[in-house]
C-alpha cells in the first residue's frame, strides 16, 4: 500500500481536480508533491483529516491549524499564496465536492479518504473557538460578547504584537521608517485631515488603547472622548493617559456607540472600528455619527473594505474568522460605505486608499509575534497564537493580492450654506 503521503496527495488531486500546489508531509513522516525547495504542507495527525470531511471549507482546516495538527514549514505568506485557489478562489468550500460530487472518481476517492482519516467523529473544536451566542446579531450584548473575545486576550500579548505604538490599524508607511514611525505617520494624518486644532472636541470611535486620542490631545490640544467596549483596553489607555499627563484633556469610557449622547463634536476619528458595525446596523452607525456632528464637523473613517460579489446576497462572512477572530465581523464593498455615508446626509471629500501599507504593516506585526513566538504562547495559549499568526500573515496575502483593501474616507456634514471648510487645493494634509 502507498504511503499517506502519496495516498493524500492522489486523493487531493481526485476530490479538487488539481495537484495540490505544495509538497506535503504526512503522520508517518513520508512526503509528496513538488520538490520545488518551497513551504511543506505538514500533516501532524490524521486526527486533522477527520476534521476537514466533518467540516468541509475553511472551518475544518481552522480547527486542525489551531490544534496544531497541521502546519507549514517554510514560507508561510507563500503557502498561503499557493493555497489561496483551492481556499479563496474557488469559494472557499472546495470540501463541499465530499458532500455534492456525483463523478464516481471522487465519489470513490471521498470514501478511501474516509478510510484514511481513521474512524469518526472528529475530535472537539479547540477551546478557542466561538461557540453560537444565540442572540441577534449585532445587539449590544452581542456586539459587547464579541469586542471581548476579539480583544481581551491580554494587554501584554498585543503589545508584543504591535510593538510600543499599540495602534492596531494599518500604519502610513514611508522608506526607511520603523512601524512606531509609521504608526505616527497614520495618527498624524487622521489629525490632520480632521484639521485639529487647540480646544476641539474630537470623539475617538473605537479607540482601542488610547494611541489616538493621546496623539490627538498632545500634539494638537484637542479635547477627546475615546470609547471601547473592551474594559481591558479602557484600562490600558487611561494608565498611558496618567502618564501623558493628559486627564484634563481625555476622557475614556466603556459605552457603545449608540449610547453616545453628548455631541456635537467637531470631529469623529474612525479608525479600524466600522468592520464590527455590521450591514443591518451600518446605515445606524452613520446615522448616529452624523448626528453627533456639529455642522461643519468633520468624520474620518478608516476601514477595511473588500471586493464587491457578483452577487451580494451570496456574500458569507468568512469561516475562520468569524469562529476564532473577529465574531459577527463583516467587510463592506468600498462603493457601499461611501453610499451609506452620502446617504445618512455627509458629504464624502476624499478616499484614499492604503491597501499596500497594511500588508506591510502586517508582515511587521508577524515578524513581532514569530520573534517572541514563546512568550506569546505562555501570554495566551498555543491555539490563539497559532490563530494570529495564520491570521494576520492570510490578512496580510489577501491585501497585497488585492481580494481585500483599506480606505480613509474623510466626510463633512456641510452645513446648509454649502461651506464645507476644505481647502480648494491641494490637500492641507498632504506632506
Amino acid at each position: 500500500m502507498a504511503d499517506a503521503a502519496t495516498r493524500l496527495a492522489t486523493l487531493t488531486e481526485d476530490l479538487l481536480g488539481s495537484p495540490l500546489p505544495l509538497r506535503l508531509r504526512a503522520w508517518d513522516g513520508s512526503e509528496a508533491g513538488p520538490a520545488d525547495g518551497g513551504p511543506v504542507l505538514v500533516i501532524r495527525d490524521r486526527r486533522a483529516l477527520r476534521r476537514m470531511i466533518w467540516k468541509p471549507g475553511e472551518l475544518g482546516l481552522a480547527r486542525a491549524w489551531v490544534a496544531g495538527e497541521i502546519d507549514v514549514e517554510g514560507d508561510l505568506y507563500e503557502a498561503l499564496d499557493r493555497l489561496s485557489g483551492l481556499l479563496w478562489e474557488r469559494g472557499g468550500e472546495a470540501g463541499g465536492l465530499l458532500a455534492s460530487a456525483r463523478d464516481p472518481r471522487v465519489r470513490a476517492a471521498a470514501g478511501e479518504l474516509l478510510r484514511l482519516a481513521g474512524p469518526l467523529p472528529p475530535p472537539k473544536p479547540p477551546a478557542e473557538e466561538v461557540r453560537a451566542h444565540g442572540g441577534a446579531r449585532h445587539s449590544r450584548r452581542t456586539d459587547r460578547q464579541a469586542i471581548s473575545h476579539h480583544y481581551d486576550v491580554g494587554n501584554d500579548f498585543y503589545a508584543l504584537v504591535l510593538g510600543p505604538s499599540m495602534v492596531y490599524s494599518c500604519a502610513r508607511w514611508a522608506d526607511g521608517g520603523t512601524l512606531e514611525d509609521a504608526q505616527r505617520d497614520k495618527l498624524d494624518l487622521v489629525a490632520r485631515k480632521l484639521s485639529l486644532k487647540e480646544g476641539d472636541r474630537l470623539l475617538d470611535v473605537g479607540c482601542g488603547w488610547g494611541s489616538m486620542a493621546i496623539h490627538a490631545a498632545r500634539e494638537y490640544g484637542a479635547r477627546v472622548v475615546g470609547i471601547t467596549l473592551s474594559r481591558e483596553q479602557a484600562a490600558f489607555a487611561r494608565k498611558r493617559i496618567a502618564e501623558e499627563g493628559l486627564t484634563d484633556r481625555i476622557e475614556i469610557r466603556v459605552q457603545d456607540y449608540r449610547d453616545v449622547s453628548d455631541g456635537p463634536f467637531d470631529a469623529i476619528s474612525s479608525i479600524g472600528m466600522a468592520e464590527h458595525v455590521g450591514a443591518v446596523r451600518y446605515r445606524e452607525y452613520a446615522d448616529l455619527l452624523y448626528d453627533l456632528l456639529k455642522p461643519g464637523g468633520r468624520l474620518l473613517n478608516h476601514q477595511i473594505s473588500r471586493r464587491p460579489e457578483p452577487d451580494e446576497e451570496a456574500y458569507h462572512v468568512d469561516a475562520f474568522i468569524d469562529a476564532y477572530v473577529f465574531p459577527d465581523g463583516e467587510l463592506a464593498p468600498m462603493g457601499r460605505t461611501l453610499t451609506t455615508l452620502e446617504d445618512a446626509g455627509f458629504e464624502v471629500r476624499d478616499v484614499e486608499a492604503l491597501r499596500e501599507h497594511y500588508a506591510l504593516t502586517l508582515r511587521r506585526w508577524v515578524a513581532n509575534l514569530e520573534r517572541e513566538w514563546d512568550r506569546a504562547v505562555r501570554l495566551v495559549s498555543p491555539g490563539r497564537a497559532r490563530i494570529w499568526r495564520l491570521y494576520m500573515a492570510a490578512s496580510a496575502v489577501s491585501f497585497e493580492r488585492n481580494r481585500i483593501g483599506v480606505n480613509q474616507f474623510l466626510a463633512v456634514r456641510t452645513p446648509v450654506s454649502g461651506t464645507s471648510g476644505l481647502p480648494l487645493r491641494p490637500r492641507e494634509w498632504t506632506e
